[in-house]
């Protein structure tokens, strides 16, 4: 596609964040109706031969994602906020005080940013998928240098997000949307503290399919996006419906168009705390710097069809080249069967999951606190990415 100059987004005089709040409120307000009235919301419902409910999956692919009602109940809820603030709790100071882990723990876990900054937007970060740069609006006198926006290896950082991974229902959906044999992709939490939280500036998952001839709105798969707070207009994830279906977005032109970074028809995925969004990685989309007085935290995961994967050499964002074998996929699945048999040993009352692909060797990945450190530990070293 041609290039497009995109608008300017940051104006020469200083934005604070009530500025910043003031500026959305419009927007916001048209984005929310518009996203209150696409009816993609309901909880997870199978028919009697355990198939998904066939209208999820309708608008799912019309729209590009769809809201999961009340996936996480109040107790498991819960003792998900304590993990993360215990996580939290226990992160360094900056940077730089970072940098030396004596855990074991081989990818740092804690991203940081500067408050309310865009880090990656217009920059050739992340492969360059963030072409424009958000509005950043200064923080003022008394704020905090670093804050964290992202936790990185969520299954051996927090057992809970162990348990959430393997929730029976989720991983049914994952089945009827990929097939069974679903693959992983990776696991993050992230972190928008209210008046804090950084933008993430407008992309689309997925660097390696776009110009393959059997693409599709699937090629790149999706993420489970679940939240143990309320997602709003003003801390929440904005997309651009069904912009999945449509190829690779021209977002400059896009910018451009609608005169700031504030893109014409995108809406805001509104959810309740429980609530698990299913959301296309193909699906334009990012955050605007959370000046709001609500706080964000979503417990990302990814999944891909394993056609998409298997055998497939790919750059993946940090510049690293790499080809996934059999052998590569099976080692990373099995940390899925390790999720389901930790879900299973705290709620013994729920159905658990068959991940077909691994069916009969369940007890190759029973969860003890050998497997926490034989499997689990570091198992972020084998995300795959597409």
């Amino acid at each position: 596609m041609a290039m497009t100059e995109a608008a300017p987004t940051q104006t020469s005089a200083p934005l604070t964040a009530q500025d910043h709040a003031r500026a959305m409120a419009d927007y916001s307000r048209a984005g929310v109706a518009r996203a209150r009235a696409l009816g993609n919301r309901g909880p997870i419902r199978f028919d009697a031969d355990g198939k998904l409910d066939r209208s999820i999956l309708d608008s799912y692919w019309t729209h590009g994602f769809f809201v999961l009602e009340g996936v996480v109940g109040p107790e498991e809820l819960a003792e998900l906020r304590a993990d993360v603030d215990a996580v939290l709790a226990r992160a360094p100071s900056s940077p730089e005080a970072d940098r030396n882990r004596t855990d074991g723990i081989i990818k740092p876990p804690y991203r940081w940013a500067k408050p309310l900054s865009d880090p990656v937007g217009g920059t050739d970060k992340n492969n360059g998928r963030h072409p424009v740069e958000m509005l950043q609006p200064t923080l003022g006198e008394g704020g905090p240098a670093w804050t964290v926006e992202l936790l990185d290896g969520n299954l051996h950082l927090m057992d809970t997000a162990l348990r959430l991974y393997g929730h029976p229902g989720l991983l049914g959906v994952a089945a009827a949307v990929l097939g069974d044999d679903f693959v992983p992709y990776n696991e993050v939490t992230f972190v928008k503290e209210a008046g804090l939280g950084p933008s993430v500036a407008w992309h689309q998952d997925g660097t390696t399919h776009w110009t393959a001839p059997d693409w599709d709105m699937d090629a790149h798969g999706f993420n489970f996006m679940a939240q143990l707070y309320a997602s709003t207009a003003g801390n929440g994830v904005w997309v651009l419906p069904g912009s999945h279906k449509l190829g690779k977005a021209d977002i400059r032109k896009l910018v451009a168009q609608s005169g700031s970074d504030r893109i014409d028809g995108a809406v805001p995925m509104l959810c309740s705390a429980g609530d698990t969004i299913i959301t296309n990685r193909q699906l334009l989309h990012g955050s605007f710097a959370n000046s709001s007085p609500d706080r964000r935290i979503t417990l990302n995961a990814g999944f891909f069809p394993r056609k998409r994967v298997l055998g497939v050499t790919t750059r993946r964002l940090h510049g690293a080249i790499e080809t996934y074998d059999q052998a590569r996929i099976d080692e990373r699945c099995r940390i899925l069967q390790l999720a389901i048999d930790a879900r299973r040993q705290r709620f013994p009352q729920e159905r658990a999951y068959v991940y077909r692909p691994l069916a009969g060797r369940e007890d190759e990945s029973r969860w003890n606190e050998t497997t926490r450190q034989t499997m689990l530990k570091n198992y972020n070293q084998r995300d795959m990415f597409i």
